[in-house]
């Protein structure tokens, strides 16, 4: 895996203030063949100012945890847990007792999501404008300043705000979308940006560049943002933390830097054992083998049990809890001690050292 070099800013003075709690969030299903649970237990704190990477194989319920951030999982889904939201000023309040008048308020003032594909979530048959002006009329804003400061997104975002708003979505290409609906997420200043997969459709450079974009936007707006994507080394360029996770739960949580250079959980170092490297042989990158569980067929133990190396009879009967790492670096791994020899993995970098902010 090659990590570049970035210049990252210094503490900021708000990471250590917390913004969302999510205390024991599941999200289930009810099938012909029993309860399918895509989110299980799952419990996390967000920091105001923070990014944070949540990463994950396809299907390891990052998309679920997304909605569950806004209380918007979809029917027959059911969301269970709480979600504490604690403003700027006021006091916090768990975001699953909102009315839907206030929940709908929340959603776009409060804490706003991009989704993976920009097409999807445009109305072909209206203009970009039109989609901005609904939503301002939405929510009671003044028109003429929230169009101004429309303008103004568009503009950071480095896009033409005439073209842009008089485009419908299919006059604009891949990359134009996204960032024309990185800036709609924006237009009522949100406190949070949560992000499902925001560049999985895209080349490698526009990739790159939305990561830039989105970390000029987050200095310049003092914005949260949780970044979802299964690209570690995407993630790794922009994250303050990662959250790895694995069969509906998080394994891993910490430090971008700590989780990277000393992975922790064996499900985490194999991870990167598999993303490609031009600094490693051929035969040193291996796939994860193996499946994950069926949602519907958890394994008891560590969900991890059945492709991990390690894993020996309390794995099998005892789910683990977290352990200290480090100071704010978590695993829940009864053998996390004993990775790092059993399972080594290679980082490449550009420069002979990479180096990240230790406040971080």
């Amino acid at each position: 895996m090659t990590i570049r070099k970035t210049q990252r800013p210094t503490a900021r003075k708000n990471q250590h203030e917390l913004l969302l709690e999510v205390r024991n969030a599941s999200v289930s299903f009810d099938m012909d063949r029993g309860t399918s649970k895509v989110l299980d237990d799952v419990s996390i704190d967000i920091y105001r100012d923070e990014i944070i990477g949540v990463v994950g194989e396809s299907g390891s319920g990052k998309s679920m945890f997304a909605s569950a951030l806004l209380d918007a999982v979809v029917e027959p889904g059911v969301l269970s847990g709480e979600v504490i939201y604690h403003p700027p000023d006021g006091e916090p309040y768990n975001i699953r007792k909102l009315s839907d008048r206030d929940l709908k308020r929340f959603r776009w003032e409060e804490i706003s999501m991009v989704f993976q594909g920009a097409m999807d979530s445009f109305n072909p048959t209206m203009t970009i404008g039109e989609h901005f002006e609904e939503t301002l009329y939405a929510h009671d804003y003044e028109l003429e300043a929230g169009m101004e400061h429309g303008r103004t997104l568009l503009k950071d975002l480095y896009l033409d705000p005439d073209r842009v708003l008089e485009s419908y979505p299919h006059q604009l290409s891949g990359g134009m979308a996204q960032r024309a609906l990185i800036a709609l997420s924006l237009l009522l200043k949100p406190n949070v940006l949560v992000m499902d997969e925001p560049t999985a459709a895209l080349d490698l450079l526009m990739q790159r560049s939305i990561t830039s974009l989105l970390s000029k936007l987050h200095e310049e707006y003092d914005i949260t943002i949780v970044f979802i994507t299964h690209d570690l080394p995407l993630v790794a360029d922009l994250a303050d933390r990662l959250a790895v996770m694995y069969a509906f739960q998080f394994v891993e949580v910490g430090p971008c830097h700590d989780v990277l250079k000393d992975a922790a959980h064996p499900y985490t170092r194999a991870l990167l054992k598999a993303v490609p490297n031009l600094a490693a042989a051929l035969d040193e990158m291996q796939p994860i083998e193996g499946d994950s569980p069926d949602p519907v067929d958890v394994p008891i133990g560590c969900s991890y049990h059945s492709r991990c190396p390690l894993a020996n009879e309390q794995c099998v009967e005892t789910q683990p809890a977290f352990r200290n790492v480090s100071d704010r670096h978590r695993a829940a791994c009864h053998h996390w001690s004993e990775a790092r020899e059993v399972l080594p993995y290679t980082l490449s970098n550009e420069t002979p050292e990479v180096m990240f902010d230790d406040a971080k």
